[in-house]
């Protein structure tokens, strides 16, 4: 291992807190395996075998990771033997490889996509360890969000099963967010950051005409992250409209009255909603069915095209006030583009940890920053639940504090107010200690 030096070696018993602010008194909490090179590695670099496979959506960065594990084994292990699995889990018994080598991969981190290209659905484990098997593959690196690394977590079940000697490393990829136990996921703040554009043009164009409307939809299947975070970024959105906070249109406190009220002060309004908010306000309007994907996520119906005609209708045919209404849906061009400075360097983090986990002879694990430090965590724990925003937690009260936003809560629900007033009388009660 040329690059390697002595002192950068991780010791086998250093861990990673999951909880970092704790009680006193508390129990210790759950710990895992702090990431990085081991002083002592289980596989020869003459007799790795090593794959690479990505599923699942778009997000950006997924080519500077299939990079990175391509230079990583090669650069500091010395493995020359990496397949190519293309076109998702299928690749895996359709005989679709190719070979990887560091000046085959040398610059897809400028593109967008996936260099391996990618596919929903296509699972079956049999197949898959099968040709794993067949083909005398020893890691396998496999690149996807939630429904991937569950896929990942069968994959190892059964080559634990069949006692084979083959590390299986997940990298976590969702744009949205949602994978639990991790700080945040590759090409979010990217995301973020390209969402701010789409927000941007909305508000250009509403301030350009009278009683302005701009809706802009953003990525969100069940975690409202991107919203949330662009939306604080931006300081150009009058309302956030998220997945995990419900909101009603008519009546006192609802969607409507504070559109007229942002429309009569400011002349315009700029809203921000994820794909996955009010779905069920739409499946009523629609009658329709709950429709799944082949990874089988729900079918998302179009929030973004109901909401700004619903806006449309209640302003012209109930208020008889006539308004512009401007709709944009930049999701697809989010989710194409590459990676931006800070998820480039949190990609090569990733995609190293992998590989140094792997050589190490740890199977059955993900990587990923606990409290900003990059550990291994059990693939079972990272599917167990989604991340979602919190409600009572400090950011969603920073966003409603910056746009100033109902809260679109019932007086008999959690009222974020009382959690703020609480907080502060909390601070108030509080004298001065010496620590």
């Amino acid at each position: 291992m040329p690059s390697l030096s002595k002192q950068t070696f991780v010791s086998p018993e250093d861990v990673v807190a999951e909880k970092i602010v704790v009680r006193k008194d508390s129990p210790r909490g759950v710990h895992f395996r702090r990431a990085g090179p081991r002083e002592k590695v289980y596989f020869k670099s003459e007799e790795v075998r090593a794959c690479v496979v990505t599923c699942g959506g778009l997000c950006p960065g997924i080519n500077t990771v299939i990079r990175e594990i391509v230079c990583g084994l090669n650069y500091m292990y010395g493995v020359d033997d990496i397949l190519g699995i293309e076109g998702g889990y299928r690749g895996f018994y359709s005989k679709n490889t190719s070979q990887l080598t560091p000046k085959v991969v040398n610059d897809i981190h400028k593109r967008g996509g996936t260099f391996l290209r990618t596919s929903r659905g296509g699972h079956d484990t049999q197949k898959i360890v099968d040709n794993i098997q067949d083909r005398g593959i020893n890691q396998v690196y496999i690149i996807g969000g939630d429904g991937t690394q569950k896929g990942a977590a069968l994959i190892y079940q059964e080559v634990e099963k069949r006692g084979l000697q083959v590390a299986v490393a997940g990298i976590p990829k969702t744009i949205d967010n949602d994978i639990a136990v991790i700080d945040k996921s590759f090409g979010f703040d990217t995301a973020v950051e390209e969402a701010q554009r789409a927000i941007n043009a909305a508000h250009v164009e509403v301030e350009s005409v009278e009683n302005g409307v701009g809706v802009v939809k953003l990525m969100g299947r069940y975690s409202g992250f991107i919203a949330m975070f662009a939306t604080l970024a931006s300081r150009d959105v009058d309302c956030c409209l998220i997945p995990e906070s419900p909101f009603y249109l008519e009546g006192k406190g609802g969607l409507f009255e504070f559109v007229e009220q942002r429309l009569k002060e400011n002349g315009h309004v700029v809203i921000v909603l994820a794909e996955g908010a009010g779905q069920e306000y739409v499946a009523q309007s629609m009658h329709t069915v709950d429709g799944r994907d082949a990874s089988g996520n729900r079918l998302l119906l179009d929030v973004g095209l109901w909401l700004s005609q619903q806006i449309k209708d209640h302003f012209t045919k109930v208020q008889k006030m006539a308004i512009n209404m401007k709709y944009i849906d930049p999701t697809y061009m989010i989710r194409a583009i590459p990676s931006n400075a800070s998820d480039n360097i949190y990609c090569t983090l990733l995609a190293q940890s992998a590989v140094h986990g792997a050589m190490a002879g740890y199977t059955g694990f993900t990587v990923g920053p606990v409290n900003s430090r990059h550990a291994y965590i059990p693939i079972s724990r990272v599917t167990e639940t989604q991340n979602i925003v919190k409600l009572t937690d400090r950011m969603w009260a920073r966003l409603l504090a910056s746009t100033n936003q109902p809260s679109f809560l019932n007086s008999d629900e959690v009222m974020l107010g009382k959690v703020d007033r609480a907080i502060i009388e909390q601070i108030n009660n509080r004298k001065i200690t010496s620590i």
